[in-house]
Parts: C-alpha cells; structure tokens; sequence
C-alpha cells in the first residue's frame, strides 16, 4: 500500500482539516463519475475486486442528492479529478486515489511502482492529461468545470 502521506483539503496557507466520518471499516470511499463509461467500468472492476469485503465504497458524484461540501469539495472540484475520502476523513486526490484503491482490493503490487523514483511524476502528468479530457474522450460536456479551469488543474 502507498505509504505517502495524503494532502488535505486546501491550500498550504489553508490548514484547515475536512472531516466525513466512515462510519464503517471501509479504507476509501471513492468519489466517482457513474455517468463516465470509463469511470464506471473502473468503478465496477474495483467492487468485483473486493469481492464483498467492504474495503471500497463508491460514491456517485453524478447523483442528484451527492454533496460535495461534505468533503469540503466543489461539484467543480469532483468534476474534474478524481477524489476519494480515508476512514480518519482526509481526502486523496487523482493517482493516489488509484494506488490506494488498488491495495485496498488486494493488488497493492500491481501499484507499487507508482512509489517508485520519476514513475509517480510521469503518473501523475499522465492523470491530470486525463482527467481534463475525460469529458470529452466520453463525448460528454462539463456541468460544473469550464474547461479552462480544468486545463490549469
């Protein structure tokens, strides 16, 4: 499992610490797009993974009562990258989100070398490319996230 430490919410002026209580011994509560063919499959393949153990929960960001304020988020915010909340209410942001996931199912491995020297950079570039074209690789428009917000990400 990826041992680095997870960011917090906000900016590094901002200390402040947004808390969800889990209440249940879930690792990560993944915030999802189910409305992302991508993302469903994804999302899919990590339950099936877990095989009922409850170490992942999704969570539909595309659900008309999901609320992001919860996690001290934006619809912008969950828009355009991936989020994902741990047991103590920090959140996780984009490859770590995917790492810890991973691990969580059993398949720390496969992930391992996303810790490894230069492998997270590239990752991580790979991720935010990604993440602000998903929308359009899926043929789908924004609803919260201009794309030039998403470019700057």
């Amino acid at each position: 499992m990826n041992t680095s430490e997870p960011k917090s919410i906000g900016t590094p002026d901002d200390q402040t610490q947004h808390s969800v209580e889990i209440d249940h011994p879930v690792q990560l509560r993944v915030l999802f797009d189910a409305e992302c063919p991508l993302c469903a499959k994804e999302g899919a393949l990590l339950m099936r993974l877990d095989k009922g153990r409850g170490q992942i929960e999704l969570e539909d960001i595309s659900a008309p009562d999901f609320e992001p304020s919860v996690y001290g988020l934006t619809h912008a915010d969950v828009e355009a990258k991936l989020h994902a909340a741990l047991p103590d209410g920090r959140v996780v942001v984009g490859v770590e989100v995917l790492t810890r996931a991973y691990a969580a199912v059993g398949l720390g491995w496969m992930v391992a070398p996303a810790d490894w020297p230069g492998i997270r950079w590239v990752l991580d570039r790979a991720y935010l490319w990604f993440a602000k074209n998903r929308l359009r690789m899926t043929g789908r428009q924004p609803k919260y996230c201009p794309a030039e917000s998403r470019s700057s990400s």
